[in-house]
């Protein structure tokens, strides 16, 4: 009697099996957290190319006002919006968005167009002087001027 006692007192622990367990899950279930968390960085990069396309817009709006056109656009942004004032230069340099971001712009003097590429691969998002914002599937194409 006095030896069963003892055997069941020496058995409260774990065993590794239970332990092992108990670690797969915790494995489990930090890798799901992980995975959110990564889609959430994703889309806050998204989220700061739509709202640094958006600022390119209003700033073009003073740039017009100020211009009487938007002047000639490489595909890279370089010769458009070429004064200090407008404050374009900032929204024409990629250094300012999510690392990988492609940007185009596109003019015809009297209209543009900006797209970039956004962080999470799900397209572009697209400003345009017509007061277009919007997410479109394919990088603008020669001559366009306006989100479609």
């Amino acid at each position: 009697m006095r030896n069963q006692k003892y055997n069941r007192e020496s058995n409260l622990g774990f065993t590794l099996i239970e332990l092992l367990v108990v670690i797969a899950i915790i494995g489990i279930l930090s890798s799901i957290v992980i995975a959110a968390l990564n889609r959430a960085r994703a889309r806050g990069q998204d989220a700061k190319v739509e709202a640094q396309l958006s600022g390119a817009r209003n700033a073009a709006a003073s740039y017009l006002d100020a211009n009487n056109g938007y002047g000639t656009a490489t595909d890279n942004c370089d010769n458009m919006f070429a004064d200090v004032a407008s404050s374009m230069a900032t929204y024409t340099d990629t250094t300012n968005y999510p690392a990988g971001v492609t940007i185009v712009c596109r003019t015809d003097g009297t209209a543009y167009a900006m797209d970039a590429s956004l962080p999470s691969g799900s397209g572009y998002w697209c400003v345009d002087s017509s007061g277009n914002s919007m997410s479109i599937a394919a990088d603008l194409g020669a001559g366009v001027t306006v989100c479609n």
